[in-house]
């Protein structure tokens, strides 16, 4: 594992010591993230590139924009972290995304795609209206260049005329093919030092002679032509932005000496690098995607260290390819998320009817909005956080009139070491505004399968069934379409709770019956919309109530709950909403973040009994 006194003084290095040092950070990086897991192959992708923006730039003052931010990690390594890299994605210790409350050269939080050009233009004209001083740097990768919010960004940003350097990590995707062999000498030539100097140069010359702007204004014209001809860059540079590349995004002298030559142009630039998803370790360059998000792995072999088990995600999967077998109007999008959220088996047995759309969710739901008006039946299996990118769709697109589109909402509730960015903790808020909206919570994977029947089959209008990421607990049953079920009977308090969530519920109740409580369990399929008759009845036995849910306290079950009971005149003498609260949660196993959080069932019970016991 690389140490921080592993780390030389950047700026003073030598090419061939920089060459060096990424070399060890590689191999410091595969052996870290092999005992604590993380992202692995984007961030293998990005060392050269990293390394050479620490030798030109002052992070302490310029500012770095990750996109995703989940490749962050040579920065981190770079920026004094080093000995951190044990602690990676634990509770307590360094997070796998950039944090300003870790380091001030972290500059933004990033978790989500596409958004970098637009941060980074709000603060390069943060600095010109300021009358401050630095440089204000991008890293987007291809990936999330198939995210709208990126292109809004890149015009405005081409358009500002703000000093600002935009990298395009091209790892994948090709943004606009080469034409043959003399469009890859010219791409060569022109990214050569020699014609970098004389290019600034013949600016400078032709600037302040007599006659010099028309000179170069002629001369840019017909090279313009040329390029757009021959060489992938005039839709940039369309956008006002100066175009450099296509380069080796693995070649740190080179990409340290354009950096530099980037640093002195005028307004917006934008490099295109090249770069192998993975680079350095061979398993991870023959499967990027399997080593994207990794657990702890042999580093000789690359195998995982515990063998996979079954989780929510694979039994939807499952699930979905079953009912599509019988009904050909089934289909399935994904925004860029086919393995993480289970559709892996759906592409290749269905591939006609399979619609990976890439970073696009408010056009994935837009699009399945269409589908469901001809007579489709669109499944979207998108991540929670993700899916808060979709509000207006959801609204606009699918709820007024009535659209029949199923979302499977995978990662609900908290999910563990990825933290703020990415726990699931706002959907059951939102999706409750929507009108006409239903949303169905399975505690188990049979459920899982009935309830998805049902969303597919039953249900009319929009419908989404969340679903945490990872196993399904002790609970295992089936309970079930009916909105509300009694699980067990009890006299002294009612313990309602949803999803996976229940098993901590149910924990929490053989918990108070050793204290001598007797716990009344409520389990809700259905939160939206809410059917509290089971409730009433019970709290009209119970006299208390506690409601347990891993997200958000605004607009969460319990407040809803709560409201119903009023409205209804249900007496409720001693009441408490369990939940998050309204701060974001940091990263962390689950079951930590769950006692941190009060809500395993140990925590539970205290908070039981101490409602049983209030006059």
């Amino acid at each position: 594992m690389i140490q921080q006194t592993d780390i030389p003084d950047i700026k003073s290095i030598t090419d061939c010591e920089a060459e060096a040092l990424c070399t060890r950070i590689r191999a410091g990086l595969i052996d870290s993230v092999s005992k604590t897991g993380g992202h692995l192959a984007s961030n293998l992708g990005a060392v050269e590139i990293t390394v050479a923006l620490h030798r030109v730039f002052d992070f302490t003052r310029d500012r770095l924009v990750f996109d995703v931010g989940h490749q962050c990690y040579t920065h981190k390594i770079l920026t004094g972290r080093a000995d951190q890299m044990s602690s990676l994605r634990t509770f307590g210790g360094m997070s796998g995304f950039p944090k300003p409350v870790e380091s001030c050269c972290d500059a933004f939080i990033a978790g989500h795609a596409s958004n970098s050009v637009s941060v980074a233009t709000g603060m390069a004209r943060g600095r010109t209206l300021l009358g401050e001083d630095y440089y204000v740097i991008a890293l987007i990768g291809d990936g999330a260049l198939t995210g709208g919010l990126a292109y809004e960004g890149l015009s405005d940003a081409g358009n500002s005329g703000e000093k600002m350097l935009v990298i395009l990590n091209d790892n994948g995707m090709s943004i606009t093919k080469n034409v043959g062999g003399i469009a890859d000498h010219l791409a060569r030539q022109r990214l050569k030092p020699q014609y970098l100097r004389f290019k600034k140069g013949y600016r400078k010359v032709t600037s302040t002679v007599p006659g010099g702007k028309t000179l170069y204004r002629i001369t840019h014209r017909i090279k313009k032509a040329v390029k757009e001809t021959l060489l992938p860059c005039s839709f940039f540079e369309d956008m006002g932005f100066t175009y450099l590349g296509p380069v080796d995004g693995h070649d740190v002298k080179r990409l340290t000496g354009l950096l530099r030559y980037a640093k002195d142009i005028e307004g917006p630039v934008l490099l295109h690098i090249r770069t192998v998803k993975g680079n350095g370790y061979t398993p991870a360059e023959r499967n990027p995607d399997q080593f994207h998000g990794v657990g702890r792995f042999c580093v000789q072999t690359g195998e995982p260290l515990s063998a996979g088990s079954p989780n929510f995600s694979s039994a939807f999967g499952v699930a979905l390819c079953g009912l599509a077998e019988n009904d050909r109007r089934i289909c399935a999008i994904t925004a860029a998320m086919r393995d993480g959220t289970g559709l892996g088996d759906f592409s290749r047995r269905f591939p006609t009817r399979y619609f990976d759309v890439g970073i696009a969710e408010g056009h994935a739901t837009a699009m399945a909005a269409g589908m469901a008006k001809q007579g489709l039946v669109p499944v979207f299996a998108v991540y929670s956080t993700f899916l808060q990118r979709s509000y207006d769709m959801l609204i606009h697109d699918v709820a007024i009139q009535g659209l029949h589109v199923v979302f499977a909402v995978d990662r609900a509730g908290l999910v563990g070491e990825d933290g703020e960015t990415h726990h699931g903790v706002l959907d059951v808020a939102f999706l409750d505004t929507v009108p006409g909206m239903t949303v169905l919570c399975p505690s188990s994977f049979a459920e899982l399968k009935t309830m998805l029947a049902y969303a597919v089959k039953d249900v009319r209008g929009p419908v989404a069934l969340r679903y945490p990421r990872g196993g399904e607990g002790a609970y295992t049953a089936d309970s079930g379409t009916e909105p509300a079920v009694l699980l067990q009977q009890g006299s002294d308090i009612t313990l309602v709770g949803y999803g996976v969530m229940i098993n901590e519920v149910i924990r929490c109740a053989e918990l108070l019956q050793q204290h001598g409580i007797s716990a009344e369990i409520v389990k809700l399929n259905t939160i939206t919309p809410i059917d509290t008759q089971v409730i009433q009845r019970s709290v009209s036995k119970t006299g208390s109530l506690l409601v347990a849910e891993d997200v958000m306290e605004t607009n969460c079950v319990g407040r809803r709950i709560a409201a119903e009971l009023a409205l209804s005149g249900t007496a409720v003498s001693r009441m408490a909403l369990c939940n998050l609260g309204r701060s974001f949660v940091t990263h962390g196993s689950v079951a930590e973040l769950r006692k941190l959080c009060g809500l395993d069932g140990e925590s539970l019970c205290r908070k039981a009994m101490e409602v049983c016991t209030r006059g």
